[in-house]
């Protein structure tokens, strides 16, 4: 970013390298500072050092930038949990343990994206951009609720869609209450992961998975 005269004479203007991409910045910043719902697009466009007019080349309103924010956040969390899932290996059950840390971690170390992703109350049908990077990093839960239903007697199997939102369900209750990185986060005589790890094994032996399959 620059500053120069347009004109011989004429005051200074702001030239930004890339308006949206410190917009992003700067609704990060906001986020984890006042929360996705406590600052305005003219505070975006300040802390991004640009006019109140500027951010409306790119975006009609806070929403919209909040909808962008949110897509980064599905495309970063889609590839946390998708390395931690890692093709089910070397097993399903610890893949599967693994993918409930990375779904800790990345709320604990992107608290702005990951309110911007669910704390927002930005409608995933904001964009087709943002409904599509949701669908993906919730297909990281479907692939592990699928793999694992494989092991259960074909009798016993349930939908494993039903299965994958009680599994997100799950990550994200302990995510909001217990592994936030913030003031909010309640007191817990163990770790989050720890949490998380017990609550996912009295779930899968309550489905009747193997000993060596629940963990």
């Amino acid at each position: 970013m620059s500053w120069k005269r347009d004109e011989p004479g004429q005051p200074r203007g702001y030239h930004h390298g890339n308006l949206k991409e410190a917009l992003i910045r700067a609704a990060l910043g906001l986020i984890g500072e006042k929360g996705p719902n406590g600052f305005t697009f003219a505070e975006a466009a300040r802390m991004a050092g640009v006019s109140p007019a500027a951010p409306y080349r790119h975006y009609r309103d806070r929403d919209e930038l909040l909808a962008d924010v949110a897509v980064r956040g599905f495309i970063a969390f889609e590839a946390a949990l998708a390395k931690a899932w890692d093709g089910g290996k070397p097993d399903p059950e610890t893949a599967f343990h693994r993918l409930g840390r990375a779904y800790l971690a990345f709320a604990h170390d992107e608290p702005a994206f990951y309110s911007a992703m669910f704390e927002a109350g930005v409608p995933l049908d904001a964009s087709p951009e943002l409904r599509a990077a949701a669908d993906r990093s919730f297909q990281q839960l479907r692939q592990a609720a699928e793999t694992l239903i494989a092991a259960l007697p074909q009798g016993r199997r349930p939908p494993a869609l039903m299965m994958a939102l009680h599994i997100w369900a799950m990550s994200h209750g302990v995510a909001a209450l217990f592994g936030r990185a913030d003031g909010g986060r309640r007191p817990l005589p163990m770790s989050a992961s720890d949490l998380l790890e017990a609550g996912m094994l009295v779930y899968l032996k309550g489905l009747g998975l193997p000993p060596e399959q629940a963990g």
